[in-house]
């Protein structure tokens, strides 16, 4: 998955200590005693305590294991000895990444993204350039008055690896963008965005990587997609040029294997693409989906509100496009929400409480329906 007009280039951790051994979560006292009720701003009322769970560089898109007990993220973090995005993994309740960086997945080099848990939680999925090179890919140049654009490096293919970053299988092999894969909570699929057909499509495919399906073909970038509680539906964002400026410029860009995130808007279907309809109509930038535990929800980023493209904030909202509601007010950066499974925590990216710097948290939240 990919970040949007975030502070700062999203961060690494180093190699790093190993977290604690497995345990269950807290209970939801124990964890409110821990946390930081001053983080909680005003009209955030679903936040029951706040947590911070990182303390400098840029983290995102940490995604929960199927035990609800850890998380896996992406990283750029100079002090912990990385310079682009990496794969890392902890346990949020019990382990204080102040005293040191947790478990490095991505030790081939490269650049990283878009990691997950498989099921039994003994292996992650992620997407990465080292086949290419050690070294991180260059960065697109960004002109003064040039559009904001996200690189789709060609390299980016998507592996299975141990805890410990020992690749396991290789789940992708065609010439140009593979990343973005989820896994769904059946634990029987995989969806993922590829250009292997020339435009920005979710495909699904077997955990194994076979059995690789189309899921959609209109026009425009399709990513950043997640199956529904039950494995039944999607969720992604999408953009859709319409007029032929807009068609121009989206091709040329990818052409060029850029693509502009910053008019998109939410997408459901079936899990192999049926019965697509957009959800939200907000303009601008909305993106992250997740779903609410209860599949009848969704939470999401947006700038829908901004009128200079920022800030991003979070919201919910009903499947069928209904009862908007705002979930965080800060004025700078809240992104990436996701769920665990049962309901009782989320956990989000966030440029609040940075000291004034460009650095992007993530924190733990208890939630109150």
């Amino acid at each position: 998955m990919k970040r949007l007009l975030l502070l700062a280039p999203l961060a690494t951790f180093g190699c790093g200590t190993t977290p604690t051994d497995r345990s269950a979560p807290p209970a939801a006292d124990t964890l409110t005693a821990a946390a930081d009720t001053a983080l909680i701003l005003p009209g955030e009322t679903h936040f029951k305590s706040l947590k911070q769970l990182t303390f400098g560089g840029d983290n995102a898109e940490a995604y929960w294991n199927f035990a609800n007990d850890r998380l896996v993220f992406q990283v750029t973090n100079k002090a912990w000895g990385d310079s682009c995005d990496q794969i890392r993994w902890f346990n949020p309740f019990t382990d204080d990444l102040r005293s040191g960086p947790p478990t490095k997945v991505s030790v081939n080099g490269g650049r990283t993204t878009c990691s997950y848990f498989l099921p039994g939680d003994s292996l992650v999925l992620f997407a990465s350039t080292h086949e290419a090179g050690p070294g991180c890919p260059p960065v697109p140049e960004r002109k003064h008055g040039g559009p904001y654009v996200w690189p789709l490096y060609d390299s980016f293919d998507i592996y299975v690896s141990d805890l410990q970053g020992g690749i396991r299988r290789k789940l992708t092999n065609s010439p140009g963008y593979d990343a973005e894969a989820t896994v769904s909570p059946k634990g029987d699929r995989i969806v993922f965005t590829s250009v292997r057909d020339g435009d920005l499509d979710l495909y699904t495919m077997a955990i194994d990587g076979s059995d690789v399906k189309r899921v959609t073909t209109e026009l425009g970038y399709d990513g950043g997609a997640f199956f529904s509680p039950d494995g039944s539906k999607l969720v992604w964002r999408a953009s859709r040029p319409k007029t032929p400026e807009e068609v121009k410029e989206y091709t040329d860009l990818l052409k060029r294997g850029l693509v502009q995130p910053t008019n998109m808007e939410l997408f459901v279907a079936h899990a192999d693409g049926s019965d697509a309809r957009q959800v939200t109509s907000l303009g601008k930038a909305n993106w992250a989906p997740y779903w609410h535990p209860s599949g009848t929800k969704l939470i999401f980023a947006s700038n829908h509100l901004s009128e200079r493209g920022f800030p991003f904030s979070l919201f919910l909202i009903n499947v069928d496009g209904t009862g908007l509601e705002r979930l965080t007010t800060s004025d700078t950066f809240d992104a990436f929400p996701v769920f665990t499974k049962d309901g009782r925590h989320l956990v989000f990216s966030s440029n609040r409480n940075n000291g004034g710097t460009r650095d992007t948290n993530l924190f733990l939240a208890e939630w109150k329906d």
